[in-house]
């Protein structure tokens, strides 16, 4: 399984991608429905387990931990998936059958026999570019044959296809020196493409090819092992992205309605997660809203008045979009399709924390598309949310393509519905019990 965020059905051609296109041309090629929210993490989860939100947990890519208020992105440790994935169901059928994961999400310390993953050490002056994998010394030894992994091509201002590119040879080398039943892997880099230019970027067509090449070799590497005639590849994309038109500062504008306290510290403004009465941990077009008890009313009147939210979910919202979870704020608020959240809460920019214009995924309570550009004069992040041209987190709308990810196989033994649609929970379930 091959994961392309940001692939979409109208991307496909025999001309310019057919490596994907005769993958389709053998079995399907469809729309895929993402579950709520639409963003790596959850739909990840979806996908492996076959589970929803309201069962697995992972209910964005960020945590709030009501206990010791503090908010996390990007946690790693596989056992937040509050739900058996295909090589948790392996491990308790005691069946034989060799699992790799790599890159994908949750998946430090999972019990899948292989792992492969960035986990970046943060020394007192620098930082080291290491990847946890398993068994321990696979990601030394890979290295020694193809080169250390980058971070910096990975996330932040210097992303680009060198993440992808090391990520297919990582995948080829597995397939090859551990010979796994089953492998997930993932090609990043049109996920930064389309939020820096949009997804109709000048060079969209050349981007495209680039992917469908690195899913040839992939493709290629089953051929030369012997092994083609035996496998299935799914490729997918956990979610399509819509253009956008600027960002919602959520929680200034909370702050300005009275329900955000910060703290001031050497002159820079921190959130206080203690006294506030409501605050907003964003990721893309939807935000978690966690409120004190007694103002959860209040700030539903709030949201409701906020120009670009489209719709406020309470508990039977939740409930009817399979998101709710002890982990998910009082309310979650969805934008509208051309606007996306952002995490700022400083009316003064020098006020800002010093955080804010860095490449710093763990410390900020919200996604930061913003992280993928820099200011050429300074050379730190710009906090300029109207440079982000494209997002995500929606569930699809109407009859178009955008927000709907790409479902291609080419086997055809998984259920397509009306419209060329499958569901990401009915992936996840067959892989359960292709092995169950």
């Amino acid at each position: 399984m091959i994961a392309v965020p940001g692939l979409q059905r109208n991307h496909i051609s025999s001309d310019n991608t057919p490596h994907i296109f005769k993958l389709g041309d053998l079995g399907h090629v469809g729309r895929l429905q993402p579950v709520f929210p639409a963003v790596t993490c959850t739909v990840q989860a979806s996908l492996l387990s076959g589970k929803y939100p309201n069962q697995h947990g992972i209910i964005s890519n960020g945590l709030y931990d009501r206990e010791t208020h503090t908010v996390s992105f990007w946690e790693q440790a596989s056992n937040l998936v509050q739900a058996e994935r295909i090589w948790d169901i392996a491990t308790r059928k005691r069946l034989n059958l060799k699992t790799a994961v790599i890159f994908w999400q949750n998946t430090m310390y999972a019990r899948s026999n292989i792992v492969l993953t960035p986990r970046p050490l943060h020394m007192e002056d620098h930082m080291l570019m290491w990847c946890y994998s398993r068994p321990p010394l696979m990601y030394e030894e890979m290295s020694n044959k193809i080169g250390k992994f980058d971070l910096t091509s990975y996330w932040g201002p210097m992303a680009s296809q060198a993440s992808s590119i090391w990520i297919e040879r990582a995948t080829s080398y597995v397939m090859e020196h551990e010979k796994p039943n089953v492998i997930f892997t993932y090609l990043p880099h049109l996920d930064y493409i389309f939020q820096r230019h949009g997804i109709a970027p000048i060079n969209l067509k050349h981007e495209i090819s680039f992917v469908d090449e690195l899913v040839g070799s992939m493709v290629k590497k089953t051929t030369d092992m012997g092994i083609r005639d035996k496998s299935q590849f799914i490729l997918l994309s956990e979610y399509g992205f819509t253009e956008v038109s600027g960002d919602i500062p959520l929680n200034r504008i909370l702050r300005e309605k009275g329900f955000i306290k910060v703290r001031e510290i050497e002159g820079k403004e921190f959130l206080d997660f203690e006294y506030s009465n409501a605050f907003a941990m964003v990721d893309h077009q939807i935000a978690h809203i966690y409120v004190k008890d007694g103002s959860e009313q209040e700030v539903k009147r709030a949201l409701d008045g906020i120009r670009g939210i489209e719709v406020v979910l309470d508990e039977e919202g939740q409930k009817h979009m399979k998101v709710n979870h002890m982990r998910s704020g009082d309310l979650i608020v969805v934008s509208e399709k051309d606007k996306w959240f952002s995490y700022y809460w400083w009316l003064d920019e020098h006020k800002s924390p010093p955080f804010a214009n860095r490449v710093d995924i763990h410390r900020k309570p919200g996604y930061d598309p913003s992280e993928l550009f820099v200011d050429s004069d300074t050379h730190m992040i710009p906090l300029n949310g109207k440079l982000v041209r494209a997002s995500h987190g929606r569930l699809p709308s109407g009859d178009l393509d955008d927000g709907f990810g790409i479902y291609v196989s080419d086997k055809k033994n998984i259920p397509i519905g009306r419209d060329d649609i499958v569901n990401a929970v009915t992936i996840g379930k067959y892989l359960g019990n292709i092995i169950g």
